[in-house]
């Protein structure tokens, strides 16, 4: 039977018990009371001997670091190493040294596994007996884990906020308590614990000694990366911005500044695995690229297909300076357009073949930045797309500047016709009277363009869909940028390895329920869903999506204006 957070109730007496205690020698149990929950957070076991006195000047010290309001809860016997009846006496009489109210018994039943709790109240006039509920939690997963409010769009959310708010008490103490925990049984002082590091503190002077040495060597790389960073963010190239973004990673990772919560620490090491992975699967794509000579290959591939390309574009520039689809198009512009395009792509062969004698070197040195990371080389490679295609982007951009003016020239004439024109100051239509010899001038002319607009439009059309093309092969691959540059892959790993370290909530299961004594629940952490982990911890990139609806895409595209769709937000675009 499983027991969700909400079925402990404020009604009684909650003991949060750590399970490594278990085996403890007798003593007392310190930890903190929440009053407003009723409820008690036991943190460690004390043994014998020890002087009162230097117990409370112990607790005083680390309520001072902690900021938590760690007291002596109650009383622990271990009846297997201790079975003295004078021994649960001196233990009740402990609780008028610290008087503590209610003052926690929790001892060992016979042969039970489980252990018996109760309350005493030797100050209160009015006794009474509250029910109890004794749960056992894993102390080392509840220090190491890092609990997650709910999701806003959760259903119940008021509840499970509410669930959250309780727990969270919990998780901070056993988490603010690292202090407590750095004294153990093993140590030379007069005070020994009990907790979750028993066996042991682990620590190591070469980790110590390297933070150490680490400092002046991040300071000095942080300055030399804000220098290369800003270079790099002068230029508008993909891969320039992207060795921008990695650099700012690099800053944020050899920053010496401590992070200030869990989110900043999984940040920066969500950082430094994407970075560690990226580099080793650019790595394992350069060592492919110069095994067997696939430089070369690639190099004496590349001139016959964008040979292949330009003979393509110039069979399409002939197929629209005939009768395409047996359209009738105005033959004079039709010849002037085409042969104009026909000149560029004569113009791009002729450079192709000039830089065809360094294509192979030239490949085999952008090769060697894959091992900046394979991010890196996608960007390289969606650039030397957008170089190869550099002629296309021209008709495109021609095309569209040619069908912009007319459009655009059109509905300025058409506003004559109906005695309107555009106010620039005012920003919009205001009336205003024409003479003759305006109306007529505006005719002939919109006449004109009216008749020339079907084979700029066609024109437009075409080298328009050819430039999706393109700019839909370079979207996949910043797509697979932005997948690598986001993804929280530190996260996902520890979701997948050690799942209570992101922990969503918890759930109880019963050990033991029986009439007359305390509820004995198990608490287990519930940890976060791999959705929840990517929405949580996913990393911003530095590439956006258009920022333009689809509606807004399409009239921009009706009426010939240039679209870009890797500009940044709030860039201006020309």
């Amino acid at each position: 039977m499983v027991y969700r957070s909400s079925r402990i109730t404020a009604m009684v007496l909650k003991v949060f018990f750590p399970s490594c205690c278990s085996s403890a020698e007798s003593g007392i149990l310190i930890g903190r009371w929440i009053s407003e929950q009723n409820s008690a957070v036991i943190l460690a076991v004390v043994h014998f001997p020890f002087i009162p006195v230097q117990v409370k000047q112990y607790l005083s010290e680390v309520q001072q670091v902690t900021k938590v309001s760690v007291s002596v809860l109650g009383s622990w016997s271990n009846s297997k190493q201790e079975k003295e009846e004078s021994l649960s006496e001196f233990l009740e009489d402990l609780g008028t040294i610290f008087s503590h109210e209610p003052w926690i018994q929790i001892s060992k039943e016979g042969d039970s596994k489980f252990w018996s709790c109760s309350t005493l109240q030797k100050h209160s006039n009015n006794p009474k007996e509250e029910e109890i509920i004794l749960v056992y939690y894993d102390q080392r997963k509840v220090m190491l884990s890092h609990l997650h409010p709910p999701l806003a769009t959760a259903p119940s959310t008021d509840h499970k906020a509410d669930d959250a708010s309780k727990l969270s008490a919990v998780f901070d103490t056993v988490a603010k308590s690292k202090i407590l925990f750095m004294t153990d049984r093993y140590h030379d002082g007069p005070i020994k614990l009990t907790h979750w590091q028993s066996d042991g503190v682990e620590a190591s002077i070469i980790v110590e000694l390297m933070k150490q040495a680490s400092v002046p060597a991040c300071m000095l790389l942080t300055f030399l990366l804000s220098l290369i960073s800003g270079i790099c963010r002068s230029s508008k190239l993909s891969t320039c911005e992207q060795l921008g973004h990695r650099l700012q990673h690099l800053q944020v990772i050899s920053s010496n500044k401590k992070a200030q919560n869990q989110t900043q620490l999984m940040r920066k090491a969500n950082i430094f695995v994407s970075l560690l992975i990226d580099v080793a699967l650019g790595i394992l794509l350069m060592s492919w690229l110069y095994r067997k000579n696939r430089i070369g290959h690639l190099a004496d591939t590349l001139i016959p297909v964008a040979d292949h390309v330009a003979e393509e574009l110039q069979d399409l520039l002939q197929w629209l300076m005939g009768a395409p689809a047996g359209l009738k198009m105005n033959r004079a512009l039709d010849q002037v357009l085409g042969r104009f395009f026909l000149y560029h792509i004569h113009l791009w062969i002729s450079y192709i073949h000039l830089m065809s004698p360094f294509i192979e070197m030239i490949l085999w040195y952008v090769g060697l930045s894959a091992c900046l990371g394979l991010t890196v080389a996608l960007c390289i490679l969606s650039d030397i797309i957008a170089l190869l295609t550099f002629h296309i982007y021209c008709f495109y951009v021609y095309g569209a500047r040619l069908y912009c003016l007319k459009i655009y020239g059109l509905s300025s004439l058409w506003r004559l016709f109906r005695g309107k024109k555009w106010n620039v100051l005012r920003q919009r239509v205001d009336s205003c009277s024409y003479d003759l010899d305006q109306l007529f001038i505006g005719t002939l002319l919109f006449t004109i363009l009216l008749f020339l607009l079907p084979t700029t439009a066609l024109y437009y059309l075409v080298f328009t869909l050819l430039r999706l093309l393109v700019v839909i092969v370079q979207g996949l691959i910043h797509l697979l940028v932005d997948l690598i540059d986001s993804l929280p892959l530190y996260s996902i790993i520890l979701r997948l390895c050690r799942s209570y370290r992101l922990a969503a909530g918890v759930k109880f299961r019963v050990l033991e329920q029986q009439d007359g004594k305390p509820l004995r629940l198990l608490m287990q952490i519930n940890p976060l869903s791999y959705g929840s982990v990517i929405q949580t911890y996913r990393l911003p990139t530095y590439s956006c999506y258009p920022k333009d609806s689809w509606t807004s895409l399409c009239k921009k595209l009706f009426l010939g204006e240039l679209i870009y769709p890797w500009k940044h937000k709030g860039e201006k675009q020309d």
